[in-house]
């Protein structure tokens, strides 16, 4: 990582903050309303997952996981490899937390070196590459912000300078802050979410392309809310539209070069972002009015992701954008 990078990671980082210092500010002289979900959440997990209310917390962006009161799992302890993955490199934005977190343990369980991209969460990313060598296989930890060209440049041709190939993109990086009214959407706002959601995603998609071949894959994450809207995220549930369309369009521009493109729409994800944009007391009821009563957890996601990535399980499916949403119909 050269000086360039590491200005450019915390450039964008503090730019979000202040975002979200803009928003808080906000949010404070508003009146305080939350919901609640209705009926006892449901576990359906190979092992239990925490339920609302959950801890009423507020974090910094872009947000570290190992700031929360309640840990994310993201181990899936009961998921067995299989070598669905073995051989295979991945480069995975936004690996240092969440579902991004999640999917790297996977990926290496099933046999797969990784490289993580993120923004300025060192500590987050360190704990993700200690789990991913628990794992046996090979993590490499890029610092750099992803609405630069250069850098998804400079991130791709260093995961193939160090792997020697490229299979798996996985465009996870996010940048998400709610707004109960258009007029509180600044242009620099509405640019920072833009370009982080949409611009990062084409320019990662871009710079993998030459190194992809025939069986590789390419896999977006969506989100209910570029299915269904959401009020107050706007610009977010904008972007996430763009990405689902983006996934259907790139999948049958490169299906005749036998590169795979598809998409992951999750529900509410107990992962860091969500705290670090919602105010401590709509964090508590997070995820309560899913039909299963909770958000879900970043392992319960994962798997989904090497569903899609491996060649062995998904060979003969391109273009789809997967609802994981705890309710019914997506």
């Amino acid at each position: 990582m050269n000086a360039k990078q590491d200005n450019d990671a915390k450039a964008a980082a503090g730019k979000q903050r202040r975002i979200q210092d803009q928003q808080d500010e906000l949010d404070q002289s508003k009146p305080k309303s939350g919901g609640d979900g209705k009926g006892k959440p449901a576990q359906t997990g190979a092992r239990p997952h925490p339920e609302p209310p959950l801890p009423g917390q507020h974090l910094e962006k872009p947000g570290l996981e190992q700031d929360l009161e309640l840990q994310p799992q993201f181990e899936a302890p009961l998921y067995q490899g299989s070598g669905k993955l073995r051989g295979l490199t991945a480069l995975i934005t936004g690996g240092d937390s969440g579902i991004g977190r999640a999917v790297a343990v996977l990926f290496a369980r099933e046999g797969a070196d990784v490289a993580i991209v993120h923004l300025d969460e060192t500590p987050d990313a360190e704990e993700t590459r200690r789990h991913v060598a628990a794992e046996g296989r090979q993590c490499l930890v890029i610092k750099g912000d992803v609405k630069d060209p250069a850098f998804c440049e400079k991130a791709v041709s260093t995961t193939v300078d160090t792997f020697g190939k490229l299979d798996i993109l996985v465009n996870n990086a996010a940048f998400q802050e709610h707004a109960d009214s258009l007029l509180d959407i600044t242009d620099e706002r509405f640019d920072e979410t833009m370009r982080t959601n949409v611009y990062g995603y084409f320019h990662m998609a871009r710079a993998a392309l030459p190194h992809l071949k025939p069986g590789s894959s390419i896999i977006n994450t969506g989100s209910v809310t570029g299915l269904r809207g959401q009020p107050q995220l706007l610009d977010y549930s904008t972007t996430k539209g763009a990405i689902h369309a983006f996934t259907m369009s790139l999948a049958g521009n490169l299906a005749e070069k036998g590169i795979r493109v598809n998409a992951v729409a999750p529900g509410p994800v107990w992962t860091p972002l969500n705290p670090a944009d919602q105010p401590p007391e709509k964090i508590k009821s997070f995820g309560a009015k899913t039909a299963l009563g909770r958000p879900a957890q970043p392992e319960e996601i994962s798997p989904a992701y090497v569903f899609l990535a491996s060649p062995v399980c998904s060979s003969y499916i391109t273009g789809i954008v997967l609802p994981i949403t705890g309710s019914p119909g997506g």
